[in-house]
């Protein structure tokens, strides 16, 4: 029997420190003078106004390696951000500058950090630590719970839980009653609907208490709620973090903002980054006064510049320049670029959107073929998605492949295919997809009976005999009244015929639909803006069967390549809203639609003091582009019988900052030759129809 002696050797794991004077990165080097100043200043508050494409990610990067090779702990670092993704990809660059893993320091989204300290310290508001988060869909199915069970009559155009409980979201996260919330942002919504969702709200909040649950909202409420009732807890957290970071300061809350206050003791220092100048999400809830406050808040903050832009031309940042100094309400600053020369943006008016379609499709193709630019560098950009229909149809008929960001594509958004459906089975009696579609639509139809009624009409040899046969044996007391409702709009519709497929949608919109969507859908009026734009664009058919083989056309495209041997089935242009395309960036972007009334919204005509955010909007798109800017916009609508004003965005700038395109093609009418008695639509703040024409093709 042999006996092993072992030795066990003991290894102690030293806790990081700080390197001190001997510094593990050459800040000096790896920076830009704005940069580096930002980074190195440890004294007091700091707001960093980081302009677009200069190197916001990078300053809060090095920073908070600065931080720790200085000395602080970094379990008194606190690093918020607004995604899990920001946050994981900033410690990691981190660790990688530090070679070495910063343990112990706080960092994530306000959600994030918000659950950790209300796991620690909730029990001193009455928050149980074993709480639950609900999730989005976990939300929406308590909050039909909670409809369902309030003591109040509704009807079918009551509006639906996701309704309700965006509405309630929104009053939490910017601090105003629910009747303020609806009449500003939900006026389309029955008046009599204020105290109905009110009563919805308690009960939401009952049942969350009593199943020990928060959801998002309360997750920054509560947060805010213990650090301003509970001193003795806010004193610690405020003496715990030496330094707090935030990153896109300018699209923080209410909440947001007010924590922040409250977790900034006399000695710590917060360092908010971010630009005024792309504050785009109010309709979410964010606020643009908390990073044009923060001087006020900070009294003793330094503001810091970041104006050199690695991104764009000079040409290009010289009209975004141009274009945001006109809000009033702004820090100060100038983008500026090392880059050199290279073509102005572009200006091009159209007849209509389509012709305007036609010139993207065009010079896209050329681009690449000419420039060798991949599709992929591409990207068209619009104010509200209803401006990509025409877009959408001329990509799919040419073959040019697409990607929309963050959403669906025209024809695959509910409400379209709704509308669609309607269309299909009026053409087609044997279209079953169709036909299940807006059954489902009506009131007390589900699935079952769905297709019970289905079965009865496919036996049917036509339209006409389907919708004047008894369906008594099938449905009975609400879905009968659902059934007949929905037969009377197509008897209407087939008495109409489908030359016209315009007034056919029209008659589906007027039938309550429209109201369908205001019940259903928290973005009512986006939508409501869409299907106008598809009535518009339907008025240029001449039959309902050509409407739909163009839709199927678009519905059944998938992305391939313009040529095999030419592009990569992953090379795609990006279509996108301006919102969507935040943060990102392209070698050529088309931003289309500059007319008042679509880019800006028509919404400011009711609210002028939602212009300056959508004059940011406009920034933020021109912005997007690295090397060439077209703008461009359609002077007549689809119809052909009103006429676009430019976008001021486009009327209030120097002219020496683009250059105009005088786009020769196969217009509809050519108003030069027309004399002002032929003009027959005069409006009398604009002028007349060819004075307007005449003045913006100048």
């Amino acid at each position: 029997m042999f006996l092993i002696n072992l030795v066990m050797v003991k290894y102690v794991l030293k806790p990081f420190e700080a390197a001190g004077k001997n510094l593990l990165i050459d800040y000096r080097s790896e920076l830009n003078d704005e940069q580096f100043t930002a980074v190195t200043d440890l004294n007091g508050s700091l707001l960093v106004l980081a302009g677009a494409g200069s190197g916001k990610t990078r300053t809060l990067v090095y920073r908070v390696a600065y931080l720790i090779e200085k000395g602080i702990k970094p379990d008194r670092i606190l690093l918020m951000t607004f995604t899990n993704k920001a946050s994981k990809e900033m410690l990691n660059r981190v660790e990688i500058l530090l070679k070495i893993k910063p343990q112990g320091l706080w960092g994530g989204t306000f959600h994030h950090v918000g659950n950790r300290v209300l796991r620690i310290y909730g029990k001193k508001i009455g928050i149980n630590p074993d709480f639950t988060i609900l999730d989005s869909e976990d939300a929406r199915d308590l909050a039909k719970v909670c409809l369902s069970e309030a003591d109040f009559v509704r009807d079918k155009y009551f509006p639906k839980a996701d309704t309700i409980l965006k509405i309630i979201s929104l009053s939490v996260n910017v601090n105003e009653s629910i009747e303020k919330i609806v009449a500003e942002r939900f006026s389309y919504l029955a008046d009599d609907v204020v105290p109905k969702i009110e009563s919805v709200a308690a009960l939401y909040k009952v049942k969350k208490a009593k199943a020990n649950s928060l959801d998002y909202d309360d997750l920054l409420s509560k947060w805010l709620e213990l650090l301003e009732t509970d001193r003795a807890t806010q004193q610690k957290l405020a003496t715990k973090f030496q330094h707090i970071l935030v990153d896109e300061y300018q699209d923080t809350n209410y909440l947001q903002g007010k924590i922040i206050k409250l977790l900034a003791g006399p000695k710590t220092c917060v360092l908010a980054v971010g630009d005024d100048s792309q504050s785009i999400y109010s309709f979410r809830g964010a606020t643009v006064k908390n990073i044009l406050n923060f001087p006020k808040i900070f009294p003793d903050a330094k503001i810091y510049k970041l104006e050199t832009n690695y991104r764009s031309t000079p040409q290009i940042l010289r009209l975004a320049n141009d274009s945001i100094k006109f809000n009033l309400n702004q820090f100060d600053k100038k983008l500026k670029t090392n880059k050199s020369d290279a073509d102005k943006p572009v200006l091009a008016s159209f007849y209509d959107a389509n012709e305007q379609a036609d010139f993207v499709c065009q010079r896209i193709l050329e681009l690449q073929s000419d420039q060798n630019i991949g599709l992929n560098e591409m990207a068209v950009l619009f104010r509200a998605h209803y401006q990509s229909l025409e877009i959408e149809m001329a990509f799919s008929k040419r073959n040019i492949p697409y990607d929309m960001r963050g959403g669906l594509r025209f024809f695959e958004q509910a409400h379209i295919k709704d509308v669609v459906a309607h269309l299909k089975a009026l053409n087609n009696l044997n279209d079953e997809i169709a036909w299940l579609r807006i059954l489902r639509l009506q009131p007390g139809i589900g699935e079952a009976i769905a297709r019970r009624i289905w079965q009865q009409i496919s036996s049917f040899p036509d339209l006409k005999t389907a919708l004047s046969a008894s369906y008594a044996n099938v449905v009975g007391g609400k879905a009968a009244s659902g059934w007949s409702t929905l037969a009377h709009l197509l008897y209407e519709m087939s008495a109409i015929g489908q030359n016209s497929v315009s007034q056919l949608m029209a008659l589906i919109l007027k039938s309550g639909y429209d109201k369908y969507i205001t019940a259903n859908f928290e973005n009512a009026t986006d939508r409501i803006d869409d299907l106008k734009e598809l009535v518009e664009y339907a008025s240029t058919y001449e039959t309902l069967e050509k409407f739909l083989s163009d839709v199927a056309l678009s519905e059944g495209f998938k992305g391939q390549s313009i040529v095999d041997y030419q592009a990569a089935p992953a090379e795609a242009v990006t279509l996108s809203t301006v919102h969507q395309a935040k943060g990102l960036e392209w070698k050529v972007v088309f931003i289309i639609g500059l007319a008042d009334g679509q880019f800006p919204h028509a919404k400011v005509f009711d609210f002028p003091d939602q212009l300056e955010e959508e004059r940011r909007l406009f920034y933020v798109a021109v912005t997007r582009a690295k090397d060439q800017l077209y703008m461009s916009y359609p002077m007549m609508s689809v119809r052909g019988d009103t006429f676009n004003r430019v976008s001021q965005f486009i009327s209030e700038i120097s002219e020496a900052n683009y250059d105009k395109w005088d786009i020769e093609s196969g217009a509809k009418t050519d108003y030069t030759d027309l004399a002002d008695g032929d003009v027959k639509y005069v409006d009398e703040d604009r002028g007349s129809i060819l004075d307007i024409y005449l003045k913006n093709r100048r």
